[in-house]
Order: structure tokens, then sequence, then C-alpha cells
């Protein structure tokens, strides 16, 4: 499977792209232009060795070559960079990470921006009519995806309206050492997960860490 991260030369995205190299999927990771894009996979190279399995693109390309798609932008940065995949998205899957935080609009990244569509996830799956948008990644911390030699000790919660698509996500997100996946339920669960991911910010400055997540127990049998 090839996987696509689209804006993903931030930490975040650089995280998701690394552990998806080291599980051996093949990766592209995107940007607005091909030398921001070639800058990323110089880093992850330098971090990772002169690994095969990963290639820059702009994001466009990188959503037509992708079988796979995950979103890794700012809020402010959602809806030009969603339209500019949108052909290449249709018929795909897309794991959207963005976070509806205020920090898009000069505020504090401990505050959670109320959006009309519910959630920037349901703002996606608007968008990109005819692409399966699972939330996903909101609350795995970029410095834990970072630390690549690591596992990840925290759940990732996700949500969608497709069950083969949140099939496909679960599969391929569990292949980072120590994720284990929490299925919320339906989009519309997407608001409440997003607004996690303030809250772990906040734990997170307040505890002097960045490596704060969470995990969801008692629901194995």
């Amino acid at each position: 499977m090839k996987i696509a991260i689209i804006g993903g030369t931030g930490g975040q995205g650089l995280g998701i792209a690394i552990r998806f190299i080291q599980a051996g999927e093949d990766v592209i990771i995107g940007s607005r232009t091909i030398e921001k894009a070639q800058t990323a996979v110089d880093k992850v190279k330098d971090l990772l060795g002169d690994v095969k399995n990963v290639k820059a693109a702009e994001n466009a390309e990188a959503a037509e070559e992708g079988d796979l798609l995950v979103l890794t932008v700012p809020l402010a940065a959602q809806k030009s960079t969603l339209i500019s995949i949108k052909e290449g998205a249709k018929g795909k899957t897309l794991l959207d990470a963005t976070g509806p935080l205020e920090s898009a609009i000069g505020g504090s990244p401990i505050d959670y921006i109320d959006l009309w569509e519910g959630a920037a996830a349901e703002r996606s799956a608007k968008i990109l009519k005819d692409t399966q948008v699972i939330c996903a990644f909101n609350n795995v911390s970029s410095a834990a995806l970072m630390n690549f030699e690591e596992p990840i000790d925290c759940d990732c919660l996700i949500s969608g309206d497709n069950a083969d698509s949140k099939a496909i996500a679960t599969e391929l997100i569990e292949k980072i050492p120590g994720v284990k996946v929490v299925d919320c339920g339906p989009l519309k669960r997407a608001k409440i997960i997003e607004k996690i991911t303030p809250l772990l910010i906040g734990l997170n400055i307040r505890n002097k860490t960045q490596f704060g997540g969470i995990r969801i127990t008692g629901l194995d049998k």
C-alpha cells in the first residue's frame, strides 16, 4: 500500500511517515512545493538511513498516487489543501488529523475552535464528498511519533462512517508499536475526539513533557 502524507513536512506528518516507513509501507511525503517535500524526505533519510520506501511529491500528485491518504496540515490550511487534492482523493480513504485549535487564528493551542461543520474531519467529508474520511491521529503527539526508536504508549481514537475504511485504518495504524486503535463510532464523534487534543496539549505543558497520551481501559472482554 502506498500512503500519501498530505502536508507531511511538520512534526506530526514526519512522525507518521517515519513510523509507516519503519513498518515497511511505501510512503509519499506531500507538500505545497516539491522542494519542501524533498527537504522532508532528506530529513527522514538522515534519521533512518538511506531508506528506499519514501519519496517526495506535491500534494496533488501525492494524493493521486497514494492508495490511502493522511492529512496533517494546520486548520488554516485545511480547506485549500483539500481542494487541491480533491480529484486524486476520489474513491480513497483519508485519515484526517486536523486539530481545530485557537492557535490557527493567533490564540492558544490549549483552546478549541467550534466549527459550524461540527468537526474538522466533518469539514473534510463535506469537501471531499467522494472520499471516505476517518478522524485519526488527533490524540497521538508529534513528539511521541518522532521518538521513533521507542513504542508509543497511547491509544489512537478514530471515528468514521465506513466500516471497511475504519478496518483498513485500524490495521495500518496498529503497525505502529504500542498503539492500539479505539473505534469511537460514526464521524460525528470526531468533534469529541478533536477536543481531546487541546486538553492533552495543556496537560503536556503543565507537566513539562511532550509525550502525554490517552489510554481507554476496560474494553477488552
